[in-house]
């Protein structure tokens, strides 16, 4: 994990003091998540099936998180074997998004589901050479979530301390901008000003909020609805902040030298998330079943039905990565003094992506003049 030496470097040198403190799990066969146990019965390859760029493996990474159900229901309905034929898909979970960026620049993973930020950080530090974004997954599913006793409304907050998962996470950027349009003032490297931001894994937060040491969480799901759970209180949806109610918290990146070698491969991944988001928003009620089994999987406990339902229906799962949304991120991380200025032209190649939905018969998906020329 990189130091946090400047004053205006990305997001993941201003996360590293954070980072240090949290532990990482052990992978065997990837340094950098932890390796995903497989389930036979969802990696069964068809007869007659061959291998794709003469790969014998494809390594897919992933959060274990809600807003990362095209990937979970992909795997969990053998969507992305299905598509690879004779090449094995592998996967790797994880807890943060640098380290999923170093596991892909390392080779450890070929392909990942991620959130906003830490992609615009990989891409800028890399000059553009390490990834690009080849897809959308899913919208929304970002809560302020607060204790009613000590918060009843948006002007309440000022004063309180409130956790945010990383500093420099999206979510982090999306709170400290949100706090700055209200006018308060906070030092985004130790989080201290008009409102306190407490820096906290979402494993923990849970345990914070019932012991009492935040007041609220700006958080993704399912830890928002695991906050109402412990009788915390919906104050604000990020959702209602954007135009038409969507921003990206999920993109699909992939390494950028793994899209030159092997575009069938990384066509083949697109083409199964493409049919996982399909299948999931036909399904809804399956899908969610779904996805919390692979969950279980994963992290050895399904959620509850409390936490799921509420955390389920507030994300909406898209193939378009919403590029416009993303470049505002990238303004408001700039803004807190996060990230120097970046150039993100480039940053998107949604060549395969768009020929997948062309072959469906979909609509194609727009980069906002982000893309590659």
């Amino acid at each position: 994990m990189p130091a946090n030496r400047s004053a205006r470097t990305g997001f993941a040198r201003r996360g590293a003091a954070v980072l240090a403190a949290l532990p990482l799990l052990a992978l065997a066969a990837c340094g950098y998540g932890s390796e995903s146990k497989d389930d036979a019965s969802n990696q069964k390859v068809a007869a007659g099936s061959k291998k794709i760029d003469g790969l014998d493996s494809v390594k897919i990474g992933y959060f274990g998180n809600l807003t990362h159900a095209t990937a979970l229901v992909g795997r969990e309905q053998g969507l992305f074997q299905k598509e690879l034929g004779a090449t094995k898909a592998q996967y790797a979970t994880f807890n943060a998004g640098p380290s999923e960026i170093e596991a892909l620049n390392s080779g450890s993973i070929d392909i990942g589901w991620i959130g906003p930020s830490p992609a615009i950080n990989g891409y800028t530090k890399s000059a553009g050479k390490s990834l690009k974004i080849i897809g959308g997954s899913a919208s929304g599913g970002v809560k302020l979530v607060v204790d009613p006793k000590k918060i009843t409304s948006l002007d309440d907050v000022k004063g309180k301390k409130i956790a945010t998962p990383q500093l420099g996470n999206t979510q982090d950027v999306a709170f400290l901008n949100w706090a700055a349009e209200k006018g308060w003032k906070v030092d985004a490297q130790s989080g201290k000003g008009d409102v306190t931001v407490v820096r906290t894994d979402n494993k923990i937060t849970p345990d914070a909020f019932k012991a009492g040491s935040i007041d609220g969480a700006w958080v993704p799901e399912p830890t928002a609805s695991k906050l109402v759970a412990e009788g915390g209180k919906v104050l604000l949806d990020e959702a209602s902040l954007w135009p038409d109610k969507k921003f990206v918290i999920t993109n699909i990146i992939v390494r950028h030298s793994f899209l030159k070698e092997h575009p069938k491969a990384v066509e083949a991944v697109l083409k199964a998330a493409v049919d996982s988001n399909k299948w999931i928003n036909a399904n809804p009620d399956e899908a969610k079943a779904s996805a919390n089994k692979q969950l279980g999987v994963d992290s050895g406990k399904e959620l509850p039905a409390d936490v799921l339902d509420p955390a389920w229906k507030s994300i909406q799962f898209t193939d378009d990565p919403l590029a416009a949304t993303l470049d505002t991120e990238a303004r408001h991380a700039v803004k807190a003094g996060l990230l120097a200025k970046p150039d993100l032209k480039g940053i998107y190649d949604l060549t395969l992506l768009n020929k997948v939905l062309k072959a469906q018969g979909a609509s194609t998906v727009d980069a906002a003049g982000l893309g590659t020329s």
